[in-house]
């Protein structure tokens, strides 16, 4: 393989922001291990929440970062992650997520333009009820058809675009994943897939219920595009 080629890859910074009591980040690190030492990881607890790192010899490297943001919310969380990261690439993950290597291997070798924000094909794991096809199905025509991903997707861009957009608004109060979507789009942003698949938990859908839960979820979706498109966002 060309050293140049290898050399000219993008140091990419995954950033995961961290609710009070939440464990799922500790599936997702041995996934992110596969990523080399080219790449950072960093954990965003809430304020007064980073918990105490214990010692994990055994824990492939790269070892993550915690930092703490230094106020309530999830996008200061993220926010934070992004401001403390070193990447030429920011890519945000729920702390739920899990990916195989060949999707951190699409993350690599598919970011390409500077003025494009990707995203993953959303998939469902196994301890949802058997609707979740028409969840996936769902999303998948609103990421790919109307090109408006969220954050559970692990929207990733270029530190450049980052800085463009000014980062989440961390006046939303629900939805900063939408908002930010609607914001690149209004910036001329590509907005396009990785083409491989990122795995998130359906364990909400069977314990409150598959149409509860959908119906909630598409109409905070329908307020948020409505608020969005009109205003183009709170900025």
């Amino acid at each position: 393989m060309n050293q140049n080629l290898i050399d000219h890859r993008p140091r990419i910074s995954i950033v995961i922001p961290v609710g009070p009591g939440d464990t799922a980040w500790q599936a997702l690190l041995p996934d992110l291990a596969a990523l080399g030492p080219d790449h950072e990881t960093i954990l965003v607890a809430a304020p007064g929440q980073r918990p105490a790192q214990p010692s994990e010899p055994d824990r492939p490297p790269p070892e993550p970062r915690w930092i703490e943001a230094p106020t309530v919310g999830r996008a200061h969380q993220l926010n934070a992650g992004a401001d403390a990261s070193r990447g030429d690439w920011l890519c945000f993950l729920h702390a739920d997520s899990r990916l195989s290597e060949a999707a951190l291997r699409a993350l690599e070798h598919n970011t390409r333009d500077p003025n494009a924000m990707y995203f993953f094909d959303l998939r469902f794991l196994d301890d949802g009820p058997r609707s979740m096809t028409l969840n996936r199905i769902g999303t998948h025509i609103r990421s790919r058809w109307l090109a408006m991903p969220f954050g559970d997707q692990g929207l990733t861009l270029a530190r450049t675009l980052w800085q463009r957009l000014g980062g989440f608004d961390p006046r939303i109060g629900r939805g900063e994943d939408h908002e930010l979507v609607w914001r690149a789009r209004r910036l001329g942003a590509a907005i396009r897939p990785l083409r491989a698949p990122i795995h998130t938990s359906a364990r909400r859908y069977a314990e409150q219920g598959w149409l509860r839960t959908t119906t909630e979820h598409l109409y905070l979706t329908a307020r948020q595009a409505m608020r969005f498109s009109r205003s183009g966002g709170a900025r």
